[in-house]
């Protein structure tokens, strides 16, 4: 399956029941069809992960890649992935997101930070990755 550069990668820790609201959430608002998804524990998200240096066994991230396969490719993680979905989500999902822009990094990361610690306990976790319905499949990279 091609990948067109320009989507939007969220990388989610695919047993979790709150990441996967999350994802969702994005798959109901993404009217453009822009967004694609891999699980954290995917090969996939490990490559990525890698490239970035970042460790792909801290599955209490979730991160946005931008510009995937390119020179510019990025990656933002926690509180800045947040931003980043609601932004490429526009209307008032990016109204909301350039509002919590303008909170400092540190207050944003603390608050997803506490979140992330007790979304098990509270949003519930899966035995495997929930597989994406026939409608949405093309839009994950791992299945």
């Amino acid at each position: 399956m091609p990948l067109a550069s320009f989507n939007p990668i969220l990388l989610y820790d695919g047993v979790c029941g709150l990441c996967n609201r999350l994802v969702q959430f994005v798959l109901k608002r993404d009217r453009q069809d822009r967004f694609r998804f891999a699980s954290l524990q995917s090969e996939f998200a490990r490559k990525v992960l890698a490239r970035h240096g970042a460790n792909p066994g801290d599955l209490d991230t979730f991160y946005l890649v931008l510009d995937y396969g390119q020179p510019a490719e990025r990656l933002a993680a926690r509180s800045d992935a947040a931003v980043g979905v609601l932004r490429d989500l526009g209307g008032m999902w990016g109204g909301f997101g350039l509002v919590l822009r303008m909170l400092p990094k540190w207050f944003r990361d603390w608050g997803y930070n506490r979140v992330a610690r007790s979304r098990y306990r509270i949003f519930g976790k899966y035995d495997t990755c929930p597989l994406p319905k026939d409608k949405h499949r093309h839009k994950f990279l791992d299945t």
